[in-house]
């Protein structure tokens, strides 16, 4: 019984469509966040019979192909743009269009973040939430009363005393060719693959770049009415996938009674 082991696969399908679902709701309100979606495949086919077999009253037309069911084989991240919101934090971010802000990690190494929620360290270097510094290093100083940062990204600081703005540094974005291909590491970070293809660095709103807003935050793209949609889809195709079961088992129950 064929169906038994198909439907099955259409189960966990549809328990990992609800699993990402579930993710991308728990994270509407996370800034910079973006949604997971999936792909499936179906399943290698059973060929009891070939398209185009030549038998002794002409060629077959259709032939006869059995499929065994559907695997999973990607979940990966929409870089579609979240709405801005704005917070009035000279020091919160948004890139609007292509870009990712750079951190540096513990390690060493460096990871890429959508959510420009940075705040001040206790040596004036520019940081998130963790504590990750922001690629290039912009250390603002104490004396600073003003801080000002242009849509390409140049950071300008007003100190006590002074009323002309001196330029301390400029925020580099980075950007790849398959951002889909990054490795989500948590945190709003993401980190570089091979499937992503080699950073490529450079300034706000030149060469693909997107431009930086000041004072804004990028909020989560997930849209309610759509995963609502998904899930009720995906309830309902695990649910018929059971059915399917179901049929299955009463009909090896009738075969079973024919012996008796």
């Amino acid at each position: 019984m064929r169906a038994l082991s198909i439907a099955s696969t259409g189960m966990e399908a549809q328990q990992l469509s609800i699993e990402v679902i579930a993710n991308n709701l728990a994270n509407i309100s996370t800034v910079g966040f973006k949604k997971g979606a999936w792909d499936f495949q179906d399943l290698m086919y059973e060929t009891l019979k070939v398209p185009g077999t030549n038998t002794s009253t002409g060629v077959v037309p259709v032939g006869m192909q059995l499929g065994t069911g559907v695997v999973p084989v990607s979940v990966y991240r929409t870089f579609r743009q979240g709405d801005f919101q704005q917070t009035g934090n000279p020091l919160d971010m948004a890139i609007q269009g292509d870009g990712f802000f750079q951190v540096s990690l513990p390690d060493g190494s460096t990871a890429y973040t959508r959510a420009g929620s940075f705040k001040l360290d206790n040596q004036g270097h520019i940081v998130t939430v963790d504590g990750y510094e922001m690629l290039p290093g912009l250390t603002i100083p104490q004396t600073a009363t003003k801080v000002s940062i242009s849509t390409d990204g140049v950071v300008s600081v007003t100190t006590a005393g002074s009323s002309t703005a001196t330029k301390i540094g400029t925020i580099e974005l980075a950007r790849f060719t398959n951002p889909a291909g990054l490795e989500s590491l948590g945190q709003n970070l993401f980190r570089e693959s091979m499937a992503s293809g080699s950073v490529i660095t450079g300034t706000a709103g030149l060469q693909g770049f997107g431009l930086i807003q000041q004072g804004a935050l990028e909020s989560s793209n997930v849209n309610i009415a759509e995963e609502m949609v998904n899930m009720i889809v995906a309830q309902r195709a695990y649910e018929i996938n059971t059915k399917a079961i179901q049929v299955s088992d009463q009909i090896l129950q009738y075969a079973n009674n024919l012996r008796q």
